[in-house]
């Protein structure tokens, strides 16, 4: 049984599933770990997802606002012997649903090139390229997205 639980950074669910994400970030990132890890830090996280397959957590998420209409989707990740089951696609549309029942109109987010399955969830999922933002103008390795609510 697949379950979703809104919650906040405190959970210590979500604590351990980004520790396996930096984790695998760090050697997906390669030297460029340093520069994205600064911008992932969890604390204060008030809109946090977790994902449990039979009690046990699987996937996660987050938003945080980016400005007074956009929240931004962060700290995206699902166990590797849990994908291809449809979990990060359950976790983003909950994410989504939470920002537009906090009144917000979009959801921006940033995801490595090298993050291919990352990439591929969310053109499935409506999200469209848009110019990087903020700390990733010119970083070569990162792409943005949006989706309007």
């Amino acid at each position: 049984m697949i379950t979703l639980t809104r919650t906040d950074s405190s959970n210590p669910d979500f604590v351990a599933l980004v520790k396996l994400l930096d984790a695998y970030l760090a050697e997906k990132d390669g030297r460029d770990h340093d520069f994205y890890n600064q911008f992932n830090k969890i604390v204060n996280l008030k809109n946090v997802v977790v994902c449990y397959e039979n009690g046990i957590p699987m996937a996660c998420g987050a938003i945080k606002q980016f400005d007074e209409n956009s929240m931004e989707v962060k700290r995206m990740f699902t166990e590797p012997k849990a994908r291809g089951k449809g979990l990060a696609s359950r976790v983003l549309t909950e994410l989504e649903v939470w920002a537009a029942e906090l009144g917000y109109k979009k959801c921006v987010l940033e995801t490595g090139k090298r993050q291919v399955e990352a990439v591929a969830l969310y053109k499935k999922k409506g999200y469209s390229l848009t110019p990087n933002y903020g700390q990733y103008i010119g970083i070569e390795n990162s792409v943005c997205f949006q989706k309007f609510l």
